[in-house]
């Protein structure tokens, strides 16, 4: 018979991360109340840790673009309007 592996959501993987960083309780209590293995609370932990300062890189990336796209969309918007006041001027609108 196999045994078939647990897949754990993020959320949950995130609330074990947390509470091992918290150092309220040992990493073995942790693994006894949440029902998971101590090597897989160690690996959510470093990985929380790890990935945190990624966090607030891609909300300043996610800004960048979006500033970007702005400008282009803005260089478009100007392009566009004076393609359309020289065709009113030369129909005679």
């Amino acid at each position: 018979m196999s045994n078939k592996r647990k897949k754990y959501s993020a959320d949950f993987k995130a609330k074990v991360a947390l509470a091992a960083i918290r150092n309220e309780e040992a990493t073995a209590e942790l693994a006894h109340r949440f029902g998971v293995h101590l090597t897989m609370i160690t690996a959510w932990k470093r990985a929380l840790l790890d990935g945190a300062a990624d966090t607030f890189v891609k909300h300043q990336k996610a800004k960048k673009q979006g500033d970007a796209q702005v400008e282009e969309l803005h260089r478009q918007i100007g392009k566009l309007k004076v393609e359309n006041d020289f065709l009113s001027r030369r129909l005679g609108f």
